[in-house]
C-alpha cells in the first residue's frame, strides 16, 4: 500500500497581508514626511545657539565635546547620545528636559500643520499630539 504524501508545505503568513492599494486621492496622502528627532533637537540646540550669540567653538567647549561633532549634531547629521545631549544643553544653559520640551513643541508645530494641511487650502482637522516624544 502506498500513500500520496504532498510534499508541499502549508505556509501561514505570521502578518496579515494587506490589502491591494486602493487610488487615493492626493488630498489624503501625506504631503511630507514627519521629520525626524535629530534634525529637532539639532535645529533647538543651533537656534538657541544663536540667540545668544555663541559661537559653535565655544559651545563645544563648555559642553566638552569636540566642535565638528556638535556641527554634525546640530545639522542633524548624528544621533546624539543623551549624555552629549545633556552636556550641549547644559553648554546653552538649559536642562535636558528643556531641550527636549522645545524639540517636542517644534513636534507638534510642524506635525500639526501637516495634517492640517496649513497653507494648502485643506480644511480637514488634524491629529493633535500633546505627550512628550522620546527618542529611543
Amino acid at each position: 500500500m502506498t500513500s500520496h504524501v504532498s510534499n508541499e508545505a502549508r505556509v501561514i503568513p505570521l502578518r496579515p497581508q494587506a490589502a491591494p492599494p486602493q487610488a487615493a486621492r492626493p488630498e489624503d496622502r501625506p504631503a511630507v514626511r514627519e521629520p525626524l528627532w535629530r534634525d529637532l533637537v539639532g535645529d533647538v540646540l543651533r537656534r538657541e545657539r544663536l540667540a545668544q550669540e555663541r559661537t559653535l567653538k565655544e559651545v563645544a567647549q563648555a559642553a566638552r565635546i569636540s566642535m565638528p561633532y556638535l556641527s554634525e549634531v546640530e545639522r542633524g547629521r548624528k544621533e546624539a547620545s543623551s549624555e552629549v545631549l545633556a552636556a550641549a544643553a547644559g553648554a546653552l544653559g538649559l536642562g535636558l528636559g528643556d531641550l527636549l520640551v522645545r524639540a517636542q513643541g517644534e513636534l507638534v508645530r510642524l506635525t500639526s500643520r501637516q495634517h492640517t494641511g496649513a497653507g494648502r487650502g485643506r480644511g480637514t482637522s488634524g491629529a493633535r499630539y500633546d505627550g512628550m516624544c522620546l527618542a529611543a
